[in-house]
């Protein structure tokens, strides 16, 4: 790991001389996210997370990674008002976030269109600009030849390209996305990578990316942070450079880092 360039830290601690953040970058900016002390268990069963803490600034691209049954999903509910937390207080944008699942869960007999037009729909958005919207949203994920399309005629990395417009489609600052890249072989993931970013830049939406996959968090995050397993809590976290994205030795160094530092998080908990 890359001590030097980018060394994990505890959460909440202050940069190192390595890891020195450029002023007006988005951690600079408003948070849109809060979470002071989460705690959730189910029933009388062991804390599924404790004393979560972490704050995700606006237009921020957070990869929240650990290992299987960390509690990533059930972090990842609590923020959306899914579910609740047992002790502790977060703070989210009034209208919630956006969600993306692992499954597209599109609805087989809408067309690609009619599938985003429905969300659009339920936020009281008329016929003919829902019409126009969806096609627009689309665009914006390089679909616009497939929108009469229906799911079954699209490809696994196609039919995550209609959910992933869908969810832009509910217009929520922040987007949470839940493994949804998880299933899809190497390559569409690769081109999906390349797509979110993209679109990421270009709506500015603050997105918080749940995975299992170290390479994948340090491709897409502008910062990782690691949950341990159960009862999940924030352990560490890392800056991810424009370096990172862009060199090759840099990230493979990086990957390496995290991912001793998650398997060592697994031995502890084993």
């Amino acid at each position: 790991m890359t001590q030097t360039l980018t060394p994990a830290r505890e959460p909440g601690s202050a940069p190192g001389a390595g890891e020195r953040r450029k002023e007006g970058g988005p951690r600079d900016s408003a948070p849109a996210v809060v979470l002071e002390n989460l705690g959730k268990r189910f029933g009388a069963g062991p804390a599924v997370l404790e004393n979560v803490s972490a704050t995700v600034a606006q237009g921020e691209f957070v990869a929240l990674l650990g290992a299987s049954g960390c509690g990533k999903s059930t972090l990842l509910n609590i923020i959306a008002g899914l579910d609740v937390p047992t002790s502790g207080a977060l703070e989210v944008p009034s209208d919630g976030a956006a969600f993306m699942f692992q499954d597209s869960s599109l609805f087989p007999w809408l067309s690609a269109a009619g599938n985003v037009e429905l969300a659009l729909k339920l936020r009281g958005v008329g016929r003919a600009e829902r019409t126009v919207r969806a096609r627009e949203l689309l665009e914006l994920v390089n679909l616009g030849h497939a929108a009469d399309k229906r799911p079954h005629e699209l490809s696994g990395g196609m039919r995550q390209r209609v959910a992933l417009a869908r969810s832009l489609a509910q217009d929520r600052a922040v987007l949470l996305m839940d493994e949804p890249f998880a299933a899809l072989d190497a390559i569409t993931r690769e081109l999906l990578h390349n797509e979110l970013e993209r679109v990421w830049r270009e709506t500015g939406r603050t997105i918080i990316f749940v995975t299992h996959n170290v390479r994948e968090a340090v491709r897409l995050g502008q910062r990782v942070l690691l949950l341990s397993s159960r009862p999940g809590t924030v352990v560490a976290e890392w800056d991810v450079s424009d370096e990172h994205r862009t060199n090759a030795g840099a990230a493979g160094e990086l990957t390496a880092g995290i991912t001793a530092r998650l398997r060592e998080e697994i031995r502890r908990h084993a």
